[in-house]
């Protein structure tokens, strides 16, 4: 059977644009389906299980960072491997050092022939290289052990690609000491040590700021945010979700094998994504 692929643009003549070009770079590709956003492009790929994902970058509401993430942590891998995953982006100096300093793949607007072969060769050696796996019920270990070489390839995908899409900012000299949030009810802003917060999550146009004893809010996305918090004392946990890695006091498997953190001086769970379930190796 012909490869499959789903194409995600909110610009229909690009669309149909790396549409030609894919037809022309790799007639035996099929396109089972476009779609214009985020969410559309969750759902068609769930519902049509393509192997591979061509995912504008930037589109309105969940954006292709946001779907990737999303299908990474929800993809039914008991019926069928996770799909090779393309970004698509027009910032082509910067997206394209960043891309190509972690080896992954990209395709720039307009579309460049030249470069989209280049992408079709890694991507047919790539479902070649599947296609000669053993099957997950022939030998899990061998099935489990590809499933993560393909999350860390997402991983690699998705935080070149969230350097990578916009030209980059000036880096702040030391990590953030101090966060002026408001409180729920939004009358008052506290300024809370960043040594007080032991998770951050992501909710609607909101950032929650979490310490053992309150709850606040900011308005800072969360992609901006990690670049001004340590690394080694926060750590991405969920595509919503970074927790001070201190706090972390057990993680627990449920019965459907995903993980959920407690945190010390939190009752409630946090889940921990399929792409950072690596960190909990030992589980």
């Amino acid at each position: 059977m012909n490869p499959t692929a789903l194409i995600a643009e909110d610009e229909p003549l690009l669309a149909q644009a790396l549409k030609a070009e894919l037809a022309a770079a790799w007639p035996g590709l099929q396109i089972v389906a476009t779609a214009g956003d985020g969410r559309s492009a969750v759902r068609e790929a769930l519902r049509l299980l393509p192997q591979v994902l061509f995912f504008d970058i930037r589109m309105p509401g969940l954006d292709g960072l946001g779907a990737a993430a999303e299908l990474a942590d929800i993809w039914p891998t008991d019926e069928a491997p996770m799909p090779q995953l393309v970004f698509v982006t027009a910032y082509d100096e910067y997206a394209a050092r960043a891309f190509e300093a972690e080896a992954i793949d990209y395709v720039l607007k307009p579309v460049q022939p030249a470069r989209l072969q280049k992408t079709v060769a890694r991507l047919q050696q790539a479902l070649a290289a599947q296609q000669q796996q053993p099957s997950p019920s022939a030998s899990p270990a061998v099935a489990d052990e590809a499933l993560e070489r393909t999350l860390a390839q997402w991983r690699q995908v998705l935080t070149a690609a969230s350097s990578g899409s916009a030209p980059p900012a000036a880096a702040p000299s030391a990590p953030l000491r101090m966060i002026a949030a408001s409180d729920a009810g939004g009358s008052t802003v506290r300024m809370v040590p960043v040594d007080e917060v032991l998770y951050f999550e992501a909710a609607d146009k909101y950032l929650r700021v979490l310490t053992a004893t309150h709850e606040y809010l900011i308005r800072t996305p969360l992609k901006q945010l990690l670049t001004q918090l340590d690394a080694d004392t926060f750590w991405q946990v969920h595509r919503a979700v970074v927790v001070r890695s201190a706090a972390i006091e057990s993680v627990h498997r449920d019965e459907a094998g995903k993980l959920h953190l407690t945190l010390r001086g939190r009752a409630e769970k946090i889940p921990v994504s399929r792409l950072y379930a690596h960190l909990f190796r030992a589980m």
